[in-house]
């Protein structure tokens, strides 16, 4: 766990003690809170950090909140395949926490969480812990290496990057692509859903050929997709590889990856081998490893069951899932993310002042997809709580663009601009 010097000293003030938690092999106690309630959050993407700013905003001063955030910056990943395609770089997408420390009073804490203990209500990190009265846990996804035989985290961080979490992988995947040789093979593979982002792996090949048609046009993308059909915006994303890169893209479905030949850029897939320039595997996803060490996910799931009028968990007492982790027939979103932080926000302050929480949550969940420079389509849907059902349906009214269009590629960047605003500033 690593404070700032001046957090330290103002940590200090409000009193910290110095012990030992049992059985921990550490000489760091707890940030002890002098007065009211407190609610930590593990994970600070847009789901932990709009939870974080939110309670605070909502909760009055006497609801401390700290979060748990291994990074040190924020990155987005909503519009990071654009960084593959050349229109913007990483650093466009890294934005900073300090707005919601020194606006919004919310105590950030960079450190990894090692343990939860559901019953004593604490959150173990490697050299220090924290009591909680409620927990939000917002981990995003982690990859089922095993499911693809010669592939696993160190070989995705060193070679073969996924880039489905944006930053280093994201870098190194550009850098491959403006490696290949003209004429070369970008394999893209599909995990079965559900996982991050429906639409992302069908934009990723858009910005992929984007960059290509203007750098190496004799080149090739090919998706090889695990799902029986394009599982977000087909008719859209079919039109712009027909009409954008005409004969650059190629779609294979049932094509789920069993195995990799790292060596020699190989996939094998149920029917066939594939040797590729630059091979992007994208591995199945499950709910991050945090949701784990808490016993929120099911036996028979890879995701976290949850009540969708607060988003407690269904399987532990005062512990909320927000986020990709979540079990629902909803997108896994960075903006679908943000709504669930804000239900379990409004929530968590009922509870913790004795009161039930709003019995019919909206929420909405808005995608774009840049299918080049400057075109983009979204999908756009409202769900409401279905009290018979207890999920979130989807209202009448919602849907897709009816095409492409340049003013949608405006209004994605300001979208995301805005987003971004109601999470971190």
């Amino acid at each position: 766990m690593s404070l700032d010097r001046r957090d330290f000293l103002k940590l200090g003030a409000a009193g910290i003690v110095v012990g030992v938690f049992p059985g921990c092999a550490t000489s760091a106690g707890e940030i002890v809170r002098k007065n009211g309630q407190r609610v930590v959050i593990v994970g600070g993407g847009f789901g932990g950090a709009t939870a974080a700013k939110y309670i605070r905003m909502w909760g009055e001063e006497k609801i401390e909140v700290v979060l748990v955030e291994r990074n040190t910056q924020f990155i987005s990943c909503p519009m990071s395949n654009t960084v593959l395609g050349g229109s913007r770089t990483i650093n466009d997408l890294t934005y900073n926490y300090d707005t919601l420390k020194k606006k919004y009073g919310v105590k950030l804490v960079h450190g990894e969480v090692t343990a939860i203990d559901p019953q004593k209500q604490t959150v173990i990190l490697a050299d220090g812990y924290l009591s909680y009265d409620r927990l939000i846990v917002a981990p995003g996804v982690d990859f089922m290496f095993d499911q693809i035989e010669g592939l696993n985290a160190r070989v995705a961080g060193e070679s073969l990057p996924h880039a489905w979490k944006a930053g280093a992988q994201t870098v190194m995947l550009k850098k491959q692509i403006e490696s290949m040789r003209d004429g070369g093979v970008f394999a893209l593979s599909i995990p079965k859903a559900p996982y991050r982002c429906p639409p992302g792996p069908y934009e990723r090949a858009c910005q992929v050929a984007f960059y290509l048609k203007n750098n190496k046009p004799k080149s090739k993308v090919l998706i090889l997709d695990a799902n029986p059909d394009i599982t977000s915006k087909k008719g859209l994303f079919t039109a712009a590889w027909k009409e954008l890169y005409p004969g650059m893209v190629e779609y294979r479905a049932n094509a789920a990856v069993m195995k990799v030949d790292v060596a020699g850029r190989i996939v094998k897939t149920e029917f066939e081998d594939v040797k590729a320039d630059v091979l992007n595997i994208i591995p199945p996803m499950k709910a991050g490893m945090v949701a784990n060490m808490a016993g929120l996910v099911g036996a028979e799931s890879r995701w976290c069951a949850v009540d969708f009028l607060s988003y407690e968990s269904k399987l532990q007492k005062n512990i909320h899932v927000i986020g990709d982790s979540v079990l629902a027939a909803l997108p896994k979103s960075g903006h679908m993310a943000t709504s669930h932080a804000k239900v379990c926000a409004a929530a968590i302050i009922e509870l913790m002042q004795g009161r039930q929480p709003d019995a019919n949550p909206s929420i909405a969940n808005t995608c774009y997809s840049m299918v080049s420079n400057n075109e983009a389509m979204h999908v756009a849907h409202v769900y409401r709580f279905n009290a018979e059902k207890k999920e979130m349906i989807a209202a009448e009214g919602g849907g897709v663009s009816a095409a492409r269009s340049e003013i949608e590629g405006t209004v994605a960047n300001y979208w995301l601009k805005n987003v971004l605003a109601d999470v971190l500033l």
